[in-house]
């Protein structure tokens, strides 16, 4: 049993309250996954600015800053944010070149995110408390998820929980198990995929992004997961403009989406979507089993 939330936003006029709404979904979840928690952001200027990049990175040695400037000869414009396990490093460089020179300046540290657009935190602990310590309330912003995690298929470390961001922008969380993980694992390694954890989740991120960066849109990406994956799931699914949905044949794990012209939003349950503005006029409805739900924006 794990917690999720997603929102993505239509309207502009809700973007402040981005990280308000995504909190209280958080908190409605909390019981579904009490061992680890962690979020993603898209659009919080205040730790990914425009023009910048932005590494989330389970490190919070003193000094990053300063080590990661040193990998940036004529940059002096990088920042670091920590809150709990996770540093958010951001530097008007590609994403790309702040991955590499936040692996030099910090060898071993596990890079969980990377993007222009993106922020990512992760945790273990009470859900709640891990929302108050990444300060989920005052981002901002136009799409978010989160995760609540009950661990069943490896350790409870941060590098285990949820989301998993393996390409720029991209996010993946997962409620439910995939009984062929260790295959495809084996499979994406002989393609020269590197993985930073045991989980199986992690699995289905690596093979969503490898997907993607042959050239499939989500939509496709994700009928493929369902074709090459056996197990119980439901899977939220995010990039730097895509917001998606699935659910495997069974459809045992729970799963409800909600619309209005403002957003769209979805929950492991009801209860979870209860707060949001307008939520009384919303198209609510439970996926359907292997159907991908995608939206843009």
């Amino acid at each position: 049993m794990c917690g999720i939330v997603g929102l993505h936003l239509r309207d502009p006029k809700l973007f402040p309250r981005l990280g308000v709404l995504l909190e209280t979904m958080l908190c409605q979840v909390a019981e579904r996954g009490p061992d680890s928690a962690g979020v993603a952001v898209y659009g919080d200027r205040r730790r990914c600015p425009d023009g910048h990049a932005a590494v989330s990175v389970l490190d919070t040695r003193p000094g990053l800053a300063e080590a990661v400037g040193e990998q940036l000869p004529g940059v002096s414009d990088v920042l670091v944010t920590t809150a709990g396990d996770t540093s958010v490093v951001a530097a008007p460089v590609s994403p790309a070149e702040l991955v590499s020179a936040v692996r030099a300046a910090a060898p071993g540290a596990v890079v969980v995110s990377s993007g222009t657009d993106l922020t990512v935190y992760k945790g273990t602990g009470n859900p709640r408390e891990l929302a108050r310590t990444y300060d989920l309330a005052g981002a901002s912003g136009w799409q978010g998820l989160a995760h609540t995690r009950m661990a069943t298929e490896s350790a409870v470390t941060a590098q285990g929980c949820h989301p998993f961001s393996v390409g720029e922008d991209q996010c993946l969380v997962h409620n439910g198990s995939f009984a062929n993980h260790a295959t495809i694992r084996g499979q994406l390694r002989a393609l020269g995929v590197h993985f930073d954890s045991d989980n199986d989740s992690e699995v289905g991120a690596r093979f969503v992004a490898a997907r993607l960066a042959q050239g499939d849109d989500l939509d496709k990406a994700l009928r493929l997961l369902c074709e090459r994956f056996d197990g119980f799931y439901t899977l939220l699914a995010t990039t730097g403009d895509g917001f998606a949905v699935v659910r495997d044949a069974i459809a045992c794990k729970p799963a409800i989406i909600a619309e209005t012209e403002s957003w769209v939003a979805m929950a492991s349950e009801f209860r979870a979507l209860a707060g949001l503005p307008g939520v009384e006029g919303a198209r609510i409805y439970e996926p359907e089993p292997e159907r991908v739900y995608a939206w843009q924006r």
